[in-house]
């Protein structure tokens, strides 16, 4: 059982940064691939960017190659997200997951979620 908890999420001009973090609580933190998700209004949740246990290996949609980033601590149980470059299109409530599996689709254990809103 993972338990998660998202913060650093708020309000931003396009063109400006956030860093979103992930808290995670359980011992077995180090075991599970992590996960960004969002879900703008009137729209499905969209996978953003997901890393491996070890942090060896990170993916991204392509819609955010080469602005966000994606990094865990494990000693500290906590996965950020660094966003850069931000767009109004980036407005979203941001989830963060954990599965075992790195390359799921479906993650099992959810955070509450953040809000972040860029403005134009």
């Amino acid at each position: 059982q993972v338990r998660l908890g998202e913060s650093g999420g708020g309000l931003v001009q396009a063109g400006g940064s956030l860093r979103l973090s992930c808290a995670a609580s359980g011992r077995s933190f180090r075991n599970y691939a992590m996960g960004w998700f969002r879900q703008a209004p009137g729209k499905e949740r969209e996978f953003v960017a997901a890393i491996s246990w070890n942090g060896g290996s990170t993916r991204y949609a392509d819609f955010v190659k080469g602005r966000f980033t994606l990094s865990r601590d494990n000693a500290k149980n906590t996965v950020s997200l660094q966003m850069n470059s931000l767009k109004p299109e980036d407005t979203a409530v941001y989830y963060c997951a954990a599965d075992r599996n790195y390359a799921s689709a479906v993650y099992g254990f959810w955070g509450q979620g953040t809000q972040v809103t860029v403005s134009s």
